[in-house]
């Protein structure tokens, strides 16, 4: 009964995505991408996508979604004063499935390869959920590559998310996607559609696996972060609080200098919904990034 009560729940969240995700292709603005295509690396092909002009600044959606999902009402705003450079992760959307292990190092390093590609010195660099665990690990093994770093509703450890998502992540089934909107979605930009299935194991797999990338590693990141969580995304807030701690802030800045790094908790939002807020979002991405 237990576990068929914590099926129903994943499955209810999953549909809610789904439907927030789809309005937010339905109804966000579209553009074009001035440029797009695919960067060797790392023995994979990584597909990105480039809008506007400006310093560059690296988008790195969350699982299961695609750059239009996840960034679809953002990139327009974004993209008026900036050279944004989206990129879809291994085995997501235009990327190619690969049997390639999963891992924070190895996609971190892919991003470094498109940056790489598209001659890019130095970037901001953005992830939500799973891009942001990537995130994470891109500004601790490539530091000089990054300018500065926004982390959305993510965390670098397991432990930083509330032991009730931790035990969602390990009753995740393939089923649970049959015929639903990302499905489609993966269909309609796969280089191989019937690698759905092969790709939905790997990162259910990777999302019941435990990690942790180490709290002296994040209190070495040099970059100044910027942390946006939902006052009740499914991250554990006491956690939050000694990342922003090792980050530098907790602080009372009264009495001591401001510190380079942010932590914006947005009230009455959910992981899902939190990115729908695109005019919050916004607002604390163009005060922080400038």
């Amino acid at each position: 009964m237990e576990n068929s009560f914590k099926s129903y729940n994943l499955k209810s969240l999953l549909i809610l995505a789904i439907i927030v995700l789809t309005a937010s292709q339905l109804y966000g603005q579209k553009i074009k991408p001035s440029d797009s295509g695919y960067a060797p690396v790392n023995g994979i092909k990584v597909y990105y996508e480039v809008y506007g002009e400006g310093r560059p600044v690296v988008l790195l959606h969350g699982a299961f979604m695609t750059i239009d999902m996840n960034w679809g009402e953002l990139i327009p705003e974004l993209s008026k004063n900036r050279k944004v450079i989206a990129i879809e992760l291994q085995g997501h959307g235009h990327t190619p499935f690969s049997d390639r292990k999963l891992s924070h190092t190895t996609l971190a390093s892919d991003v470094e390869g498109v940056m790489d590609h598209l001659k890019i010195e130095n970037a901001d660099v953005v992830g939500y959920s799973f891009g942001g665990a990537v995130a994470y690990q891109f500004a601790i093994q490539s530091p000089k590559r990054l300018k500065n770093l926004v982390i959305i509703s993510s965390t670098y450890k397991s432990s930083g998310w509330l032991p009730e998502i931790n035990s969602a992540f390990k009753t995740m089934k393939p089923s649970l996607f049959d015929s639903s909107p990302m499905h489609t979605a993966y269909d309609a930009v796969a280089p191989d559609k019937t690698k759905w299935t092969k790709f939905l194991e790997q990162m259910i797999a990777s999302a019941g696996t435990p990690f942790d990338l180490g709290d002296t590693k994040i209190s070495k990141i040099s970059s100044p972060v910027l942390i946006i969580a939902g006052d009740n995304d499914g991250l554990d807030k006491m956690e939050l609080i000694k990342t922003y701690k090792l980050l530098g802030g907790n602080i009372a800045a009264d009495f001591s200098p401001m510190p380079k790094s942010q932590l914006a908790i947005v009230p009455g939002q959910g992981h899902v919904s939190l990115m729908m807020q695109t005019s919050v979002i916004l607002n604390y991405l163009n005060n922080f990034l400038k």
